[in-house]
């Protein structure tokens, strides 16, 4: 009778056990976990076994203005809402703030993303300094770092030029420059996705796509701001898609092209359905408290982790309802 009692004990005692292991797995699931070693195939992002998947970010703002928001609780706050990415944005313009001193932020950055199962976004932001060859000294030394320190974790994405602007051409100027960049990464970095840049804010993926590049894991950046960019630019990304080019949103809002202003969430709906349709990443702008409508935290919010729905902005609250549909 003893020992039925004990068997009966120990059977009840491995159940609990196994239960206990099977939540903490569940627990322990992050996206990266899920999803493994990204890579492009065709027009889309697959995942570790070929299955298609999207990402869903959010961008921090400049570094070199807003520091305090690149921090593991920041980011864990964003993970529990689902995003699985998270965009470091190095300006590239000393004007802008750039410095090389802030090469140490990034990374924490991206040890931060690293360690709690997330996708890592090292984005060199062109903006004011509107050509990429302006700095593509210093861009090539910066890829080369990046690549040399992270080229063998399965979570990097590298972006080499946010937004080209101004008197910039396709052939003339990005291509050239993607060109020498991605050689430089891919000699410390074979497999994880490289996100270029496309003309004017980078909204010309129908232009990149008439010539694309010959390399492997690449796509093409297309950037909306909702209250701006309605029918007009979700017919470039429908013809750039039509033609084969993989995209990525690695930068959105619902406002107008400023980062500020009205938000329209009719087009903003328009366009996550149209992505969702396409399986499509995307990544807000911006981890900021600053007084304008693309900061996804409220102003009057000082909370820099453990953040809630409750502290995002209108603009914020609205894209969070779709991280996880």
């Amino acid at each position: 009778m003893r020992k039925g009692i004990k068997v009966v004990l120990t059977v009840l005692l491995l159940s609990v056990l196994c239960i206990g292991y099977g939540e903490t797995r569940a627990k322990a699931a992050t996206p990266v976990q899920k999803w493994g070693q990204l890579s492009v195939s065709g027009t889309n992002i697959v995942n570790a076994k070929g299955k298609k998947v999207q990402l869903k970010g959010v961008s921090t703002h400049g570094i070199a203005w807003f520091p305090q928001y690149v921090n593991a609780s920041c980011f864990k706050s964003f993970r529990k809402m689902g995003v699985n990415t998270i965009r470091l944005a190095l300006y590239s313009n000393p004007a802008d703030g750039f410095s090389t001193k802030l090469y140490k932020k990034v990374e924490e950055g991206v040890q931060a993303a690293t360690g709690l199962g997330m996708y890592v976004i090292i984005d060199w932001h062109i903006l004011n300094d509107g050509n990429p060859k302006t700095h593509q000294k210093k861009a090539l030394k910066f890829f080369s770092r990046m690549a040399k320190k992270y080229g063998n974790q399965n979570n990097i994405l590298y972006e080499i030029c946010n937004e080209p602007n101004g008197n910039v051409t396709w052939d003339r100027d990005i291509r050239p420059y993607a060109n020498k960049v991605i050689k430089k990464i891919r000699k410390y970095d074979k497999k994880n996705i490289i996100i270029v840049g496309t003309p004017t804010w980078s909204q010309d993926v129908d232009i990149a796509a008439q010539k694309p590049l010959k390399h492997k894991n690449i796509v093409y950046s297309l950037h909306f701001y909702a209250a701006t960019h309605g029918d007009f630019l979700r017919q470039k990304l429908k013809t750039a898609k039509k033609a084969g080019l993989p995209v990525l949103v690695s930068e959105f809002s619902i406002c107008d092209a400023s980062g500020n202003g009205k938000l329209s969430k009719s087009s903003g709906k328009k366009w996550m359905k149209l992505l969702k349709k396409y399986k499509i990443g995307y990544v807000a702008w911006n981890v900021s408290n600053k007084a304008e409508s693309s900061s996804l935290i409220k102003s009057s919010c000082n909370k820099t982790g453990n953040l809630k729905k409750s502290n995002l902005s209108k603009s914020g609250r609205w894209i969070a309802s779709w991280w996880k549909k």
